[in-house]
């Protein structure tokens, strides 16, 4: 279950629908992934054909990345069987 949230955009997008922080032509892949996510119980739930999902290193030790498009990613970490410090990112 997502207990937690880095970005407030996408939190409003999961909790309401609001396309405002996000780019709009992402919110179906979007909506699917977050979906998944918040049934996940630990990141290999998230690891679904063309979303690459992987871990991430350095300052973002701990997180995992899956594609959404282009350079953008949806990143978060796990805290027992819950999804914190979901963020949307250009990290790329």
């Amino acid at each position: 279950m997502i207990k937690g949230f880095r970005h407030k955009g996408i939190e409003a997008f999961f909790s309401a629908g609001s396309k405002a922080g996000i780019q709009p032509h992402h919110a179906a892949r979007l909506g699917r992934q977050l979906k998944h996510l918040d049934r996940a119980n630990c990141p290999d739930d998230m690891n679904v054909p063309g979303w690459r999902l992987h871990a991430l290193s350095g300052n973002m030790n701990g997180h995992w990345s899956v594609w959404v498009n282009g350079n953008w990613r949806l990143t978060f970490a796990f805290e027992g069987e819950d999804a914190i410090l979901v963020d949307y990112q250009d990290y790329h």
